[in-house]
Formats: C-alpha cells, structure tokens, sequence
C-alpha cells in the first residue's frame, strides 16, 4: 500500500508532516511518497537523522497557502504538493493523499483532479468531534457546500455511517440531524424535509440532535448543511481554546493555585487527550472518487501520523468501493438495495 503525505500543508509543514511519514515508514505502515520542495524534505529528513529511512519524494515546488482561493489556486499552482498528490491518488499511483493544508483547495483539488463517485451529488468535509467518553463523533459537512439540499444530507448519512462502522468500527452507528430540537417538526424546510428522507434510510436513524448531544454522542453521525457545520467547527474551536486559556490564569494567579494545578494536573492531562483533535488524526472527503485524508491545519508530527493510520484503515476496509456499491445500488430514498 502507497499512501501520498503533502510535505507542505499545514501550519508546522514540512516538519511535521516529514517526521510523521518517516515515523509512519520505519513502523511499516505503509510505503511512504512525501510530496513537496525536495530541498525541504530534504533537509528534514537530515534534521530527523533519518537519510536511509526508506520514503519516496515526489517533487512539488509549488505551495497553495492556507489564504489562497482554493478554484484559483489549483488551476494556477499546478505544481503544488496537493494538485500532485491527488494526481497520484488518480492516476494509481498512491492508494490515499494525506494533507493538513488548505481545506478548499484540497476539495477542489479532490473533485477537479480525481471527481465525485457516480450517483454523489455533493461531496462532503467530515470530521470527528471529541465526546465525552473518548469515542468521538463524525460530523458532516464541515464546509464543503453551503447550500445542501435534502438528498445530500442523506447520501451524507449514508457516507458517514459507512466510514463510522468500516473505521471507526462502531457496529451499526446511530445517525442524527442537527437541528434547534428533538421534535420532528423542528427546523427549517431544509432540515423537514431531509428529516423524511432520512427515517426511511438503510442506516440506523435515531432522529433531530442538538449541538449539545454531539459531545454526549447521542449519535456517532450527524449531519448537516456546510454552512452550519463550519460555523459549529469555528465555534467550538474557539471556545476549546478559550476555556485553556482561561484554565491558565486560574490556576496560575497565586501559590495555592499552583499547588492545586499539581494535584489535578493527571485529570487535564487525561481531559486534554479526550479533546484532542490530534488523537483522531484527520478525515475522509467523503463522496470524492479517491482517498483523501484532511488532517486539522495545526496537525503536529503525531495528529499527520494518525491521519497516515486513518488512511491506511479507509483503503484496507474499502470504504470507497463500498460508498460506490451503495451509490450504484440507489443514492434516493427507497432505491438503496436492503438493509446494513
């Protein structure tokens, strides 16, 4: 198996996606291709000590920054570390493309160079949200598309609930809606109407969940228009950082403080592992016709790792094959062959 790594993207690149490939090649994962400046990765690689370790360079001079508009910068940057990994993710020659940088230039990059699997109106950005028990729960769509329409929330559902059991290994995940309440009346026309569509689907609906369930995972999907999603993801981005913040003027304000920041340092230290994004390494683009794993902007060596043993595990379940099967078998309501 040949996973692609982006040696470029990210907040901390090339470090920390060239010390992640390395890792990921010295414990056999897979037969690592890092794609980026070779003068970079080269100098990483001696940086890390680690010349003889066997990974693959494919050279992209080009680098799509996180501000670039992503349609424009994939069409001018032809030389950038995403447009050649998901080339090669087309064109066979790597099985996945693993990349923390720009999110919109690597959808389009995913839908311009490798497509959309036939019977997938809208792909989506997926990512999984810390819980409170440590498990996490998928959520879909994160931005891809901001004006969804209710059959792609529930090809949505369908995608992620796929991804959650051959994955994440949850046997028969429970798939929610977002929505301001419980009740099956609530919502806009959009969330009414894709609430219809879902109940009568071949995956185990359990009904309208609020933002708050996500964290208690009353379900192990939810899905949602882009536009909410990537409101919510900012959102509770910010708030994380807020409440570490705040946690460290507390317990740094005078010595009893500090003294109490020692006894209850083991239970933050086993709080921060349960939120953090790093633990789940990164997500699939679902609904686009090849792997390709997105890991958070400011992955570190160890978050890129993980999304490198995220791809591995989404090309040996053949999780694309399966969404394409299902796809084929009918992406409305009704159409898609029995149950899971």
């Amino acid at each position: 198996m040949r996973i692609a790594v982006d040696a470029m993207g990210g907040d901390r690149a090339p470090a920390a996606a060239v010390e992640a490939a390395v890792e990921a090649a010295r414990l056999g994962l897979a037969e690592i291709l890092l794609v980026g400046r070779e003068d970079d990765i080269r100098r990483e690689r001696e940086r890390l000590g680690a010349g003889k370790v066997p990974v693959t360079v494919v050279g992209a001079e080009e680098v799509i920054a996180a501000d670039d508009q992503p349609v424009q910068a994939i069409q001018r940057k032809k030389n950038s570390s995403i447009v050649l990994g998901t080339a090669l993710v087309r064109r066979g020659e790597a099985d996945a493309f693993v990349s923390a940088g720009n999110t919109g230039a690597l959808m389009a990059a995913g839908l311009f160079v490798c497509g959309r699997i036939p019977g997938v109106r809208r792909p989506a950005i997926s990512g999984v949200f810390p819980t409170l028990d440590g498990v996490g729960c998928l959520v879909l769509d994160l931005g891809a598309h901001m004006d969804a329409e209710p059959l792609n929330l529930y090809q949505y559902a369908l995608m992620g609930a796929v991804y959650t059991e051959k994955v994440r290994g949850v046997a028969r995940p429970r798939v929610g809606l977002l929505n301001v309440g419980s009740e099956e009346n609530k919502g806009n026309e959009l969330t009414r109407q894709a609430y219809q569509l879902l109940k009568d689907g071949p995956f185990h609906f359990v009904g309208n969940v609020e933002g708050r369930d996500i964290f208690t995972r009353a379900a192990d999907v939810v899905v949602c228009d882009g536009f909410v999603g990537n409101v919510l993801l900012k959102t509770l981005e910010g708030l994380g950082q807020g409440i570490f913040a705040l946690l460290r003027q507390e317990l740094a304000a005078g010595w009893r403080e500090r003294l109490g920041t020692l006894l209850v340092r083991p239970a933050l230290q086993r709080f921060a592992r349960k939120v953090d994004y790093a633990e789940y390494g990164g997500a699939p683009l679902l609904g686009v016709d090849g792997v390709i794993i997105k890991c958070h902007g400011s992955s570190d060596a160890r978050a890129i790792l993980n999304g490198i043993r995220v791809a591995v595990r989404v090309v040996r379940e053949r999780v694309r094959e399966i969404i394409r099967e299902e796809m084929a078998a009918g992406s409305r309501p009704g159409e898609v062959a029995g149950q899971r």
